[in-house]
């Protein structure tokens, strides 16, 4: 009888391009909040047939439990294998994993390798390759030298980063991997953020992918990026970084948030909803003002106002605080709002970085 290969989560890292499909047999819920990068769900059971199952163990038997989960579990991986396997060639790689590598995953793996596909088994499931997250982020973050972009508000730092990552640079880039701008106002319409473990692993995949020999640039962020917190041991690397300054004009900023921020234009309630959690910080008066720019479709008024009334005080002071080497931080312009102009800016971030190493 063909039994599946079980391999470690370190074997997984070390043999991952020699697999075609990680597949994750938890259930739609489990993988919804995390997943090993890549992974496709393959649910051996449904979110109510676990717990189902579960409260049948629980409240019978043991020996029922499994009768019945034996059922859903053959009917499942059936109905997986006529819509998903059928077309696989014989050499097709699977490695399959579920919570802790146990009766889920070995029952998917097991009637894969029967069929005759080299399929493997994750060691531990979801719960080792979690366990390495955490274990790798402890100290992943350390060999690298990060370079801050530094700026107010709509002085284009995400779109200087995204230049650098197209001219080839490294780039760990929080707010799109948390989707999320950073803001009260920094929310993506129709774009939930991902849970903390998600944001965790889009982080530690990021990372182990690049070369301590190289430089790492990311943003000046707050230790939370929205609902998110960035981990702790990655966010004291990123602030013993070196910094970079960027600076624009306040005319640049306004144009630039407005294309960045279109939905505030769009819908209006959903600003407003969102201005009116700055009364603590900024008091009913200016936000009735800011509110009544907005209506009055004034929308540079509103944007200079907010940057000038709350961005840029609240980036004055936690700046200094926060990075230490801000005070020697290398200025360099952003000149316009347009793509030239970005991409400009971010090869002068790449001279001012050669000329520190």
């Amino acid at each position: 009888m063909k039994q599946p290969r079980i391999l470690s989560v370190d074997q997984w890292l070390e043999q991952a391009h020699a697999i075609d499909t990680l597949l994750d047999a938890r259930t739609t819920a489990e993988f919804a909040e995390d997943h090993l990068p890549g992974a496709c769900n393959a649910p051996v059971l449904s979110d109510q047939e676990r717990i189902d199952i579960g409260t049948l163990y629980t409240q019978v038997s043991g020996f029922e439990a499994k009768k019945r989960g034996a059922v859903l579990t053959a009917r499942n991986i059936a109905h997986y294998i006529e819509q998903q396997c059928l077309d696989k060639p014989r050499d097709w790689r699977a490695l399959v994993y579920c919570w802790r590598g146990g009766n889920r995953s070995g029952s998917l793996a097991l009637v894969l390798a029967q069929i005759g596909f080299p399929v493997a088994q994750l060691e531990g499931g979801y719960k080792a390759f979690r366990h390495r997250v955490l274990t790798d982020l402890e100290r992943l973050a350390q060999p690298f030298q990060f370079h801050v972009l530094c700026g107010p508000t709509g002085s284009g730092k995400s779109r200087v980063l995204q230049n650098l990552g197209r001219q080839g640079e490294q780039v760990l880039d929080l707010e799109a991997l948390a989707h999320h701008r950073g803001s009260v106002l920094g929310p993506i319409p129709e774009q939930a953020q991902p849970t903390q473990r998600q944001f965790e692993t889009r982080i530690w995949n990021t990372l182990r992918a690049f070369s301590p020999e190289r430089p790492v640039y990311v943003e000046c962020e707050s230790k939370k990026v929205g609902n998110l917190r960035v981990p702790d041991t990655v966010m004291e690397v990123i602030r013993r970084g070196h910094c970079i300054a960027i600076e624009a004009s306040l005319a640049t900023r306004v144009a630039l948030l407005r294309q960045d921020y279109p939905h505030w234009e769009r819908d209006l309630p959903w600003l407003e909803n969102r201005l009116q959690a700055l009364q603590v910080a900024l008091g009913h008066e200016r936000v009735r003002a800011l509110v009544d720019a907005a209506r009055q479709g004034d929308w540079d008024r509103l944007v200079a106002d907010l940057l000038e009334t709350h961005y840029d005080p609240s980036y004055s002071k936690s700046i200094t605080r926060n990075f230490q080497s801000f005070a020697s931080a290398a200025p360099v312009t952003l000149q316009g709002p347009d793509a030239q102009s970005n991409e400009d800016c971010a090869h002068q971030v790449r001279i001012v970085t050669r000329g520190r190493s």
